[in-house]
């Protein structure tokens, strides 16, 4: 019996009277957190324990926030327990549910299920604490690697200024700012086959809705067909041409903002995999879309819009 999870399971107070033998628990997957699956008294909990680190970069007093607003909306798993000073969180385990991956979300139908989660949250009329602006979230992680004086992929800057005339595009058409997840991996999804749960907001904020589209898309390697579908499921029908153009410009730029994210996970010696690698993977993954005819046609249909 692993004493940090069980001592950890015992401090939230909602397990009186019990003791460690009364526990058994399995790990989860998790790139930079340690997640356990918590069989106790014939229920079961997902605890999640914050990993070393974590607290340069997560808000954690704003992902309680998150938490509560998006289990109330009912997408998010309910939250039992939440420590904002040590990032601890208890929430029910999801039964019969399937964690979402690349190949399972290749099902169109689990792809509108997502959508349809998505607008759920957006639409759910609550706001939360803080604001995910990725290009200000792009500087505050190069001046931190800087500080470190870390390593971050060549000619990353040239790329960066690249994004400027994103930015400007988006900043012309400014769309209002809605609860978003902003870190949409396929493993943050939960398919009953009848609802989909999204998970874990750490990174949550109020941002543009179709960041949330573009991000998951870019996670769960959509092809057209898929973006297709979740932008259909989202809308419910006709999509507008300046919402699809948002989303493609965000698939860049989901890139740009994890491949510095990777670095930072590089920089702190976090061994969950070979981030150096990742991050340079998610860099090469922008620059070829940020070359393609199909962004710069989306991102023509945005500033005429």
């Amino acid at each position: 019996m692993d004493v940090d999870v069980t001592d950890t399971l015992l401090g939230t107070g909602l397990f009186a009277g019990k003791k460690a033998e009364d526990f058994s628990f399995e790990r989860l997957g998790g790139l930079t957190n340690r997640n356990f699956r918590v069989m106790v008294g014939g229920e079961s909990f997902m605890l999640r324990i914050a990993g070393a680190g974590t607290d340069e970069y997560i808000d954690r007093k704003a992902e309680e926030v998150c938490a509560y607003v998006t289990a109330r909306a009912g997408v998010n798993a309910e939250v039992l327990f939440f420590d904002a000073s040590s990032g601890v969180q208890l929430t029910r385990y999801i039964e019969g549910a399937k964690t979402m991956n690349t190949a399972l979300f290749k099902d169109l139908g689990a792809v509108a299920r997502a959508g349809q989660a998505f607008r759920k949250v957006h639409d759910c009329g609550d706001s939360f604490s803080t604001e995910f602006n990725i290009f200000t979230m792009m500087d505050e992680y190069l001046a931190m690697l800087r500080e470190k004086d870390a390593w971050i992929p060549d000619h990353y800057e040239k790329t960066q200024a690249e994004a400027e005339a994103v930015r400007a595009a988006l900043a012309a058409n400014p769309a209002p700012l809605v609860p978003c997840h902003c870190d949409p991996l396929a493993e943050n999804f939960l398919d009953t086959g009848e609802r989909m749960f999204v998970i874990d907001w750490e990174y949550s904020g109020n941002n543009d809705g179709m960041w949330d589209l573009g991000d998951l898309s870019v996670e769960a390697e959509f092809d057209a067909r898929q973006d297709e579908a979740l932008l259909e499921a989202y809308f419910g029908g006709a999509v507008p041409p300046d919402k699809r153009a948002r989303m493609i410009m965000y698939k860049a730029m989901c890139d740009l903002l994890w491949t510095l994210w990777g670095a930072i996970q590089f920089a702190n010696d976090n061994p969950a995999e070979d981030f150096r690698a990742y991050a340079e993977g998610r860099f090469e993954n922008c620059k070829k879309l940020m070359a393609s005819d199909e962004f710069n046609v989306q991102r023509s249909i945005l500033l005429e819009t």
